[in-house]
């Protein structure tokens, strides 16, 4: 069964918002090429720059989750921002809407 993982996180202010796209859109390269993943988006939404995306297993995704710029943000994490992360087994991909819904209602918050 497919792996879902959402993302909400909001830079700590400007500066710190340089160092989050410095890792963030790296990330987000290593997440769209990494072995399993089936599916990788990004969206802003209540000012929160989310993700969301489906793996073939929660073991494809951890592999993912502690290696190359991946793990160099997480370390970074946080010193420039705050948020949630969600992740679940699933027949289908969430919409946008019960995405953000699951994240605020059951993510898992760091500040």
């Amino acid at each position: 069964m497919p792996y879902i993982s959402i993302t909400g996180l909001k830079p700590k202010g400007f500066f710190r918002a340089i160092q989050f796209w410095l890792l963030a859109i790296p990330s987000f390269e290593q997440a769209r090429k990494s072995k399993g993943n089936q599916f990788c988006e990004t969206k802003r939404i209540n000012n929160y720059q989310c993700t969301l995306t489906a793996w073939d297993s929660r073991e494809d995704m951890l592999v993912f989750f502690r290696s190359g710029v991946h793990l160099k943000a997480m370390k970074a994490f946080p010193k420039i921002a705050t948020g949630r992360t969600y992740g679940y087994e699933a027949e289908q991909l969430p919409s946008w809407a019960e995405a953000f819904t699951l994240l605020q209602e059951k993510g898992k918050e760091y500040n």
